[in-house]
């Protein structure tokens, strides 16, 4: 059976890390994410990995970015201001194929902000925020048992698609201590390191090469510029560009069925969707359960994964309803990428104080929507 605990999410989700066999975090501390570190640096020498303090979230990226390529599986933490200054090293994490997994939990920006108050403002930028393109995963929890889940599961995508991979959460989900079941019912991704085949190339378009670890024999050349399947620099060559930049899109976008997940709830009836994600998915479904007993058929459709963007359960969504509603700690990001594949009448419902959204503020929305 496995070992149940109460614990803050942010410990979860270090206790998904070691689950995973993550055996190195670079990083440095930040409100709202800092337990995470905390508690690595407690526990990974213990466990046969190595911690390290940089001096900024740049070297932190930098470092995890070295680590992976030296045979570690590695990740670090953060939330928004050190994520903004991660933006570079996401890039080359994202041209190089490194596998590393980023923790955002999010607060109230820009800037500074409210450092230890909640906001959902990072989920464009973690997909837009450095240049070119690139479709890193990212995945939005709900509570602390996700924090574990899904820092596992970031983890093994990771692994599996040599691609940057977040868990966005929020300092609310950061921070709530809940009852969480630490089991292992679940397959470990460990890295392909076959030396035989070229790192940075694929016989199909949407392949994810093997990674061998410096160290192995392999003749590793690793470079942020346009590169061949051997990691030669081939910066002149618009082909080859093309050929490397449509592949690291394809390997996630063509297999997004398989990494994509969303929860449904109440919808076989529904009048009106709740799109909805992290923290804010539990105040939604509390106000769905309100709204039903008035008698106003609402249903939760509950984004677990942010990128690559649940298109399709969007689209089919606004097919069985009238209207949909999207609440947000933010001033309409998610809402904005409903538009652009609902077919329906799509609201937002938006804060940004740095609460939390109770179900009182959903269930008025909807009653405004409904009229």
């Amino acid at each position: 059976m496995a070992e149940t605990k109460i614990l803050m999410g942010n410990v979860a989700a270090a206790e998904g890390a070691l689950q995973a066999g993550c055996s190195f975090y670079g990083g440095y501390p930040i409100t709202p994410s800092s337990e995470i570190m905390e508690e690595l640096a407690r526990r990974l020498r213990a466990n046969g990995g190595a911690f390290i303090q940089m001096e900024d979230e740049l070297a932190s990226l930098s470092a995890v970015i070295g680590a992976a390529w030296a045979g570690a599986k590695a990740m670090t933490a953060t939330s928004g201001p050190g994520l903004s200054l991660m933006m570079e090293g996401i890039g080359y994490a994202a041209i190089t194929e490194t596998p590393c997994v980023i923790i955002d939990v999010q607060r109230a920006g820009p800037a500074t902000g409210q450092a230890t108050r909640v906001g959902s403002g990072d989920i464009l930028q973690v997909r837009y925020g450095s240049h070119g393109d690139y479709c890193p995963i990212a995945l939005s929890p709900w509570s602390a048992q996700e924090m574990y889940d899904m820092t596992i599961q970031a983890f093994n995508l990771s692994e599996k698609f040599r691609v940057p991979t977040f868990v966005l959460a929020e300092e609310a989900v950061g921070h709530l201590r809940e009852t969480v079941a630490l089991h292992d019912d679940f397959e470990i991704v460990e890295r392909n390191r076959d030396q035989s085949k070229p790192p940075f190339g694929h016989d199909l378009p949407d392949g994810v090469p093997p990674m061998p670890a410096y160290g192995d024999g392999a003749n590793l050349l690793v470079t942020g510029s346009t590169h061949d399947e051997w990691g030669y620099r081939r910066v002149d060559s618009p082909e080859q560009h093309a050929t490397l930049i449509g592949r690291i899109n394809r390997k996630v976008l063509d297999h997004a069925a398989e990494i994509i997940e969303v929860e449904r709830r109440m919808l076989d009836d529904a009048e009106i969707g709740i799109v909805t994600y992290g923290f804010t998915g539990r105040s939604a479904l509390a106000a769905i359960k309100m709204l039903r007993k008035e008698g106003i058929r609402a249903g939760l459709l509950r984004l677990k994964t942010i990128w690559p963007f649940p298109e399709k359960e969007t689209a089919e969504l606004s097919e069985s309803v009238k209207q949909i509603l999207v609440p947000e700690m933010n001033l309409g990001q998610v809402a904005g990428l409903v538009r652009q594949s609902a077919g329906c009448q799509v609201f937002s419902l938006t804060q940004v104080n740095g609460e939390v959204i109770e179900p009182d503020s959903i269930v008025t929305r909807v009653k405004e929507i409904c009229r």
